[in-house]
């Protein structure tokens, strides 16, 4: 029988600095990772200042004047960084309902004439005008570098859960200097009655990880369990929702599952939704099908007692088995802002919007 789940389990992180009390969260994060795919992190290392600071910003951030934020668009960057504005991002063919700045570590872009195109992908940031709002990149990229120092503890983790060496993933991951890691900060507006309820459609994430800072006390994020249905994760003050992408499933084999999740608009006659991802990356020159990791007989065995999965309504991230991690990535960019492809990657925008810019799109 397939071992569903009607609940987010939620870890403490303060157990990892007690050698006696270690084992207790090894054994919870397998079963999370195995059967459920999400997680709430409770006493994590990114400091509470840092979290209430960056949240401070927000509104702030949205509240920009419309220029400055045009200033800063996406479609300026080939490496998909900067301001979208409301409904400028699809899901299954229907709009998302949000406004988004995308930020990530510093990084300066690899990509040289000749070298692959999907190193563009990774480059400098957009940030608004420092006089607009003074501190804010500090505050950005200070709560960045420190999600970033947990997730790669985080990772180290989830090799012991799987029986492996803690540091048997980083062959995924090329030196701290070539890698860069992504961020979004969201607002889902308040609905006035003529939005959908769509914030953002069903879909899977790419990487290995997501670190999900919900910062306002809004419902919204859902997950779909193993049977289809879907379950609430409602924010939980001093948490981060942490979730599996397309790309660990593929290295363990399924053992790992990315789970289906989307975000619902806020009702009518309630306030903005506002929230944080962290995309924890791999390397872009990464072939997932060449890097084969050798799982414990009796961990290898819980995927078959979890049982197979139901059909998800996400198909997205699905090109690992035959592309490096850039490509895959930057084909979910391409399908998801058509307009920063079209200005950017013209050969691709064509192979995959050859009509043209179209008026909805299918990214997933």
């Amino acid at each position: 029988m397939a071992a569903n789940f009607s609940s987010i389990p939620v870890l403490d992180f303060a157990l990892t600095n007690d050698q006696a009390h270690k084992p207790e969260f090894i054994d919870q994060l397998r079963h999370a990772l195995v059967n459920v795919g999400f997680l709430y992190l409770k006493n994590h290392t990114v400091p509470q200042q840092v979290v209430d600071d960056l949240i401070g910003y927000i509104p702030r951030l949205f509240d920009l004047p419309q220029e400055a934020k045009h200033n800063i668009s996406m479609a300026n960057s080939p490496h998909f960084l900067g301001y979208s504005k409301l409904g400028a991002e699809f899901t299954k063919g229907k709009t998302d309902h949000r406004e988004q700045f995308d930020f990530a570590t510093p990084h300066e872009t690899q990509w040289r004439p000749g070298a692959p195109e999907y190193l563009r992908l990774w480059g400098p940031c957009q940030w608004p005008d420092e006089r607009l709002l003074p501190g804010f990149r500090n505050t950005m990229e200070t709560y960045l570098a420190h999600v970033q120092k947990l997730s790669y503890r985080f990772i180290g983790l989830l090799a012991e859960a799987f029986g492996l060496p803690s540091d048997a993933l980083n062959k995924f991951y090329d030196r701290d200097e070539l890698m860069q890691h992504r961020g979004k900060v969201v607002k889902y507006p308040a609905n006035d009655g003529h939005l959908t309820d769509q914030g953002v459609g069903p879909h899977y994430d790419a990487g290995f990880l997501t670190f999900l800072l919900q910062a306002s006390p809004h419902p919204g994020l859902q997950v779909q369990n193993i049977s289809g249905a879907w379950i609430d994760a409602p924010p939980i003050p001093g948490t981060f929702v942490v979730n599996i992408g397309k790309a660990l499933e593929f290295v363990t084999r399924g053992l790992a599952r990315a789970t289906s999740h989307r975000v619902l608009s806020p009702p009518v006659g309630s306030t903005a939704r506002y929230s944080v991802p962290f995309f924890h990356n791999i390397s872009m020159n990464a072939r997932l099908p060449d890097e084969v990791l050798d799982f414990p007989e009796d961990i290898l065995k819980l995927k078959e007692l979890r049982g197979d999965l139901a059909t998800t309504e996400s198909v997205n991230f699905s090109e690992f088995d035959r592309e490096p991690s850039g490509k895959v990535n930057l084909i979910g960019r391409v399908k998801s802002h058509p307009d920063v492809a079209q200005r950017h990657y013209p050969d691709l925008f064509e192979q995959y919007f050859p009509s043209g810019l179209p008026k909805q799109v299918s990214a997933y």
